[in-house]
């Protein structure tokens, strides 16, 4: 397994080891020992599975008093994955990370709690699975509009498909 840090603090992108031959792959998508000494200690309570189609976007997604700490990966297709800093005490608020997640590169990410989260699908179909480290609470649900000019995310759609909730998202400044 190979971890690679980025601009935002905590956020890893996770290289799984995956071993191939003719007949196909086989990877450890986790493994709490190894995952620990790369400083993901903290409990997973909750396993999340969504599949989406090409353009949909979902997110930038955040719950407020209980955030939760997300280990995100494609299964199959292609998704473009994003975390934004959403503390305005960090000395990086505003920024982001985003890359291709696939069923090729097995690619992972970690996002610590407090981030905001969001991806949108770049193949026909794509299966998206997430560890979190907080159950999904409705009523704490809060986020970002996707395409808030302050983050400037270049995003690689213009018109994506969106939940009514997502089109209500407030902008990073106006986030509580």
């Amino acid at each position: 397994m190979k971890i690679k840090t980025t601009a935002l603090p905590g956020v890893l992108i996770i290289e799984p080891k995956a071993f191939g031959d003719a007949r196909g792959f086989f990877l450890e998508t986790f493994q709490s020992e190894r995952y620990a000494k790369a400083g993901i200690k903290l409990p997973f309570v909750q396993d999340n599975h969504s599949r989406s189609q090409r353009g949909v976007l979902r997110g930038l997604h955040v719950q407020r008093s209980h955030p939760q700490g997300k280990l995100v990966s494609v299964s199959r297709g292609s998704v473009f994955d994003v975390a934004v800093d959403i503390d305005p005490q960090s000395a990086t608020f505003g920024k982001y990370v985003g890359l291709e997640l696939n069923d090729e590169n097995h690619l992972q990410l970690w996002i610590p709690p407090g981030y905001a989260h969001g991806f949108c699908v770049l193949s026909e179909v794509a299966d998206f699975q997430y560890k979190c480290t907080d159950f999904y609470y409705p009523d704490d649900e809060s986020g970002v509009i996707w395409n808030d000019p302050d983050i400037n995310i270049p995003w690689p759609l213009h018109s994506p498909l969106l939940s009514e909730k997502d089109q209500k998202l407030p902008r990073l400044r106006e986030l509580k």
